[in-house]
């Protein structure tokens, strides 16, 4: 059941860089040293733990992937599980007499070692006819011994320590069913389940530091068919609404991860994404810190003293190597990182006299956003008028619902290319309500989303 390599690589190809970007995400922050408080709680996706220690302390010791799949006759499906291995590195001192003594930091030339954590890839891969899954369960435990290993500090000739590293024996399995979708397609809901098995046995109170050397981080699956295509979680068909609904994933999100418009590979994510994620051609690199902009992460990185970029790149290869982008990093691809607009493409009306872009509202003569109206409950909704705000849960982010039940004022009824309408509304009582309005920056709700507030 094991897929060749070359395989493997071919299947997943377009969806690799985006599975790395998952499998890395957070692995180390800006300022990037092992010493930075952020960089003292590591590992906050896809950890699976053992399981005698996640009863304990709330941690999951499995992932749960369901989909809708159309798989076709003679079809066989890969699956590839992927996960960081926690190598534990000690940072020792060569002594003048001989041997080697246990240091909290060693200074080199080029670097200032410390002990960290390290993150190594593993990958568990299967290719399994489909044929097969219809007849029964498809188990696949395996387990990674622990080893140990040393390299030698050597410099100007002269050996001035060693790093010691550690990996802890990691155990797991893989839990592969289908079952027939009911209907006039033939479709079946795909179900992963990825286990952490390892018997390692916590005593009371042990750090989640411990835990984590025998543990699956960074967790997440890739999927793929070679002729069947696997269905949106988000935007399924909608003969297959049902089914995917029915789907249960437990701390994980599948999306389709190939090129758009195909479904032959899914990523099933410890971090919800939409389908057909990509990483932004402006993206000079790997920076391991998706909630920050590239542009002032490279900033900020260029800007450390020389001990801190020491500091840095003996904290991680991967570290280190952020801090030589940000040095090497030419003036005009930083330009490139200050903005993009994408999804726009140019057009004038020339017998107008206009040299708008289509999607300017300047270049509709039939719409006015101060002017326009929305019916709204059977009562027409403009500029001036205050609504009630009541955002939906489903569209809408955790910011706009702190604002459920505050009342509002339109300020403007836009249009929207695709045909929906969204009213830009001021918050009462915001005291930088004037601010706001004089920027042209507001908050932003469909029409159901709010309700006529009755003047007195």
């Amino acid at each position: 059941m094991t897929a060749p390599a070359h395989e493997s690589e071919n299947r997943f190809a377009h969806a690799r860089q985006i599975a790395d970007a998952v499998l890395f995400e957070g692995y180390v922050l800006y300022p990037y040293r092992a010493s930075a408080a952020k960089n003292r709680l590591r590992w906050q996706f896809g950890v699976l733990t053992p399981p005698r220690y996640g009863a304990d302390s709330g941690e999951h010791s499995h992932q749960r992937t369901e989909c809708v799949m159309e798989a076709r006759q003679g079809d066989q499906l890969a699956v590839e599980l992927r996960f960081l291995r926690l190598q534990r590195r000690t940072v020792q001192e060569a002594g003048r007499q001989g041997g080697f003594r246990t240091v909290d930091e060693l200074e080199l030339a080029d670097r200032v070692l410390v002990p960290w954590d390290e993150g190594v890839e593993e990958r568990i891969e299967l290719l399994i006819p489909v044929e097969e899954l219809a007849s029964g369960e498809a188990v696949r435990s395996f387990e990674l011994d622990a080893s140990e290993d040393e390299e030698r500090l050597v410099e100007d000739g002269t050996l001035a320590g060693r790093l010691l590293r550690r990996r802890e024996r990691v155990q797991g399995r893989l839990r592969i069913t289908t079952q027939d979708v009911p209907g006039p397609y033939r479709a079946q809901r795909l179900t992963v389940l990825v286990e952490n098995t390892s018997d390692w046995d916590p005593f009371p109170g042990t750090r989640r530091e411990t835990a984590l050397a025998h543990a699956l981080v960074s967790a997440h699956l890739l999927l793929g068919l070679d002729r069947g295509s696997f269905l949106s979680a988000t935007d399924p068909p909608e003969w297959a609404g049902e089914a995917v609904r029915a789907c249960r994933n437990e701390h994980t999100w599948p999306v389709l991860a190939g090129p758009p418009g195909s479904g032959k590979v899914l990523l099933s994510s410890p971090i919800v994404l939409e389908d057909h994620p990509h990483i932004a051609p402006e993206s000079p690199g790997a920076l391991y810190d998706a909630t920050e902009i590239d542009e002032i992460l490279a900033l900020r990185t260029a800007a450390l003293t020389e001990r801190e970029k020491r500091e840095a790149r003996g904290t991680d290869d991967r570290a280190g190597a952020v801090i030589d982008l940000a040095d090497s990093m030419p003036p005009e691809i930083l330009e490139r990182l200050h903005g993009a607009v994408r999804g726009l493409r140019e057009l004038t009306d020339p017998e107008a006299g206009a040299d708008r872009p289509w999607w300017d509202p300047g270049n509709d003569p039939q719409t006015d956003p101060g002017r326009d109206q929305v019916m709204i409950d059977g009562r027409p909704v403009a500029a001036g008028s205050r609504v009630r705000l009541r955002p939906g849960r489903r569209r809408t982010d955790a910011q706009d619902l702190f604002l459920h039940g505050r009342t509002a004022l339109v300020e403007a009824v836009l249009h929207d290319v695709d045909g929906s309408v969204h009213l830009a509304v001021t918050v009462d009582d915001d005291p930088g309500a004037d601010l706001w309005r004089a920027q042209g920056r507001f908050r932003y709700f469909q029409p159901d989303e709010v309700a006529l507030v009755e003047e007195r």
